[in-house]
């Protein structure tokens, strides 16, 4: 009877608003909601809204009735060189934390925009954004962020390091780890009474490393304890990978999001895929805790249930999404449960506390690898229920109109001869392989939020068929790790970013001797920092020496037999794909149906979609975003052509907000309908997600802006330089 009456609630709102009315019965002018004083908390205080990654906002001064009066009403600047930064900002106590000025942590008056202080962090950033953590007494509160890998302490009100955290403020987060230079992970933990959980970002090379995850200690920054995502001699699940594969082996990282049930002290954590992403002969197996949803003890680190949702993962599948933490009835009872949005397009739905799944989730037999030396997985997880978000396949019927008669000739051909056997085909060295959704479909980081009021969920998601294509370099013997390849990985990983692709002012084995680089290595010089054993193992530099005394691998190779995109870096002895992160566009023409830079599947490319949790079944979905070269034309159905990273957020007024890069726009939805009710076009690319937050008994919302790094002028508008920043919008004054 729930279900029915909610059912005939939302059908009523529906013939009133299409009527010319609001959600209360007034006017569409009117405001509605409640009042800012009776909610319970008006800030921002963690990445995404509160810890159990909601994305939604208690506040509804901004509504559906007057969400089109909204504007901007201060801006502070954030240049980004490379467009990176995705920042979602706090608001604690009317201050705004945010990146800005070229890398600092600034803290900003929230009601004015004008600057209290900043804390230079480094170069390599906390790019999504940063944890909030105070001591009950308030008197203690922290700012706390992992820059150039090592998690830091600053303290909230005054913007100096804590130096009793860590050593002088900082704790080296590739410590205790067998191999790591770059971890960090770009979003930031989750704050559990004295503990900060956090994740990593291990590299998708040969040699990465695993992606421990571990919770310190906020007050002295001292390790509390670490679960092995690439599990031990001994411990569960380690039968699931070769012996030892944890020497060898890496990914299986938590880079994405995270989500905490605090009440239940329990920490939802999606982990990564395990490297390398397309090629597993060196990780014969499952593969835990890799594509999981793992449960764990907040306060001890101790596994209580997982689930893995793509077992030896060939198609870089990482979960990064929240999980999110909502109440729905089900079968008339009222269940606690975490919900895991992929990016192949699939919800997987749980109870919170057992694990148990809402619908049944099968196990299918999928296609086998012809790859020598790969041993794919027989059967992959599929939900019953609820329906998939994204589509899972793509065929020649599926081709974009966007296009002359030729190029769609020559796209028909690719499709007709690639293999293209479902959403688990595996990659292969002999044909082109279709993946559809892709690595970049489906949702991704900041694509889910949900409205604990309502049980509905809300999914950001991209249509997005990919290519790949294995390839081996030099000598074919898949079945056996060679020297060369492995020492290319530590290259990439330790020196490419200071040496380059072409290995400049490296001069061994001309000039130097193995023991001169070794020494040059350990104890650093004037421009180069050292590099420690526990960093860079003896055997590990004797795999660098190899690749350093062999030819450059040809970084830039193309393959020219169907115009494809240009390959990735390219190992010897082991296969790669070709093409990671790019989709099968359509080439530049002289009309609207050759643009460049469309994908070629037909559109809506980007949408929302709607869930009622309740029940599990879709309630709408509708175009998100344009192309503004096709807008142009009249043409505004489509959705955005490129994978967004802008989030959504939902609140109490009755809205969704999100913004979206490719037409620099930013956009109110009716949360019931997804009808726009406002949008505002801005000088640069929306990125992140939004924040909203209340000071002086007024609302406000928060979205970063960046240029973008698409060069692909159709379907992108690209954002000024001088326009990146962050725009805050509320409503005029009486």
């Amino acid at each position: 009877m729930i279900i029915v009456f909610k059912k005939m609630i939302a059908t009523l709102l529906l013939i009133l608003f299409a009527a010319g009315f609001s959600v209360d019965g007034f006017s569409d002018d009117a405001v509605v909601g409640t009042p800012i004083s009776s909610v319970a908390d008006t800030d921002w205080k963690s990445y995404g809204g509160s810890s159990d990654s909601m994305q939604y906002s208690p506040l509804s001064q901004i509504n559906k009735g007057n969400v089109r009066q909204l504007k901007q009403v201060w801006f502070y600047p954030a240049p980004v060189a490379d467009g990176r930064i995705a920042f979602n900002p706090l608001v604690i106590d009317g201050v705004m934390y945010v990146c800005a000025e070229g890398g600092a942590l600034v803290a900003l008056n929230a009601v004015t925009g004008v600057k209290l202080w900043s804390y230079p962090m480094g170069k390599l950033l906390p790019s999504r954004g940063v944890s909030y953590w105070k001591n009950t007494k308030g008197t203690d509160q922290r700012i706390l962020f992992a820059a150039d890998n090592f998690l830091q302490a600053v303290d909230a009100k005054s913007g100096l390091p804590v130096k009793s955290f860590g050593v002088g403020g900082k704790v080296d987060l590739r410590e205790g780890l067998p191999r790591a230079l770059d971890i960090q992970s770009a979003t930031p933990g989750r704050v559990f009474e004295n503990l900060i959980i956090v994740g990593s970002v291990t590299g998708d090379d040969y040699n990465s490393a695993p992606g421990d995850i571990r919770a310190y200690d906020t007050v002295t920054g001292a390790l509390v304890w670490t679960f092995h995502t690439i599990p031990r001699p001994g411990e569960y699940g380690s039968d699931t990978w070769p012996a030892d594969a944890w020497k060898q082996n890496g990914g299986a990282n938590a880079w994405g999001e995270m989500s905490l049930d605090v009440q239940r002290g329990i920490v939802y954590i999606p982990t990564a895929a395990p490297t390398y992403d397309f090629y597993g002969q060196n990780r014969k197996g499952a593969n835990l805790f890799a594509n999981c949803l793992l449960a764990l003890d907040a306060r001890t680190g101790k596994r209580l249930w997982h689930f893995q949702t793509v077992h030896h993962d060939l198609w870089d599948y990482d979960l990064a999404t929240a999980p999110k933490l909502l109440t729905v009835n089900h079968n008339n009872k009222n269940v606690d449960v975490v919900v895991q949005a992929t990016k192949s397009g699939f919800l997987f739905v749980f109870d919170r506390v057992s694990g148990a799944p809402l619908w049944p989730i099968e196990e299918r037999p999928v296609p086998a690898s012809h790859v020598p030396g790969e041993a794919a997985w027989p059967t992959q997880p599929f939900p019953t229920w609820p329906p998939a978000f994204a589509r899972q396949s793509f065929g020649v019927a599926d081709l974009s109109p966007y296009m002359n008669q030729d190029e769609k000739k020559r796209l028909q051909e690719i499709v007709l001869h690639a293999r293209n056997e479902g959403i688990f085909t595996p990659p292969d060295n002999t044909v082109d392989q279709i993946s559809m959704p892709g690595e970049g479909g489906g949702t991704n980081w900041g694509g889910v939020a949900v409205d604990p009021e309502s049980s509905m969920l809300y999914v950001r998601t991209m249509d997005n068929p990919m290519i790949h294509h294995l390839r081996f370099r030099g000598e074919k013997t898949p079945e056996n790790l060679l020297s060369a390849p492995r020492g290319y990985a530590q290259y990439h990983q330790h020196c490419e970013k200071c040496h380059g692709e072409e290995r400049s002012r490296i001069e061994y084995p001309n000039k130097h001797s193995a023991d001169e680089v070794l020494r040059i290595v350990r104890n650093g010089t004037a421009e180069m920092p050292a590099i420690p054993e526990d960093v860079l193992s003896q055997n590990n530099f004797n795999d660098l020496l190899t690749y350093l005394a062999g030819e450059p691998f040809n970084l830039d190779a193309t393959s020219t037999e169907k115009t494809l995109p240009s390959s990735e870096k390219q190992l010897p002895s082991l296969p790669v794909k070709e093409g990671k992160f790019r989709k099968l566009f359509g080439q530049p023409g002289n009309s609207m149906k050759t643009l460049d830079g469309m994908p070629v599947i037909t559109p809506p490319w980007s949408e929302l979609v709607a869930y009622d949790m309740d029940d599990g079944g879709i309630q709408w979905r509708v175009p998100l975003g344009t192309v503004p070269a096709l807008a142009e034309k009249g043409v505004t159905n489509t959705g955005s052509s490129v994978p967004s990273r802008s989030g959504l957020v939902v609140t109490a007024g009755g809205l969704i907000f999100i913004g979206t890069a490719a037409d620099r726009t930013v956009r109110a939805y009716d949360k019931n309908t997804g009808a726009v009710l406002w949008e505002a076009r801005l000088p640069a690319n929306p990125e992140g997600i939004p924040a909203v937050y209340a000071k002086n008994n007024k609302q406000y919302i928060v979205f970063f802006c960046s240029t973008g790094r698409a060069d692909i002028e159709a379907a992108w508008s690209k954002g000024k330089p001088e326009a990146q920043g962050y725009y805050v919008f509320a409503l005029p004054d009486d």
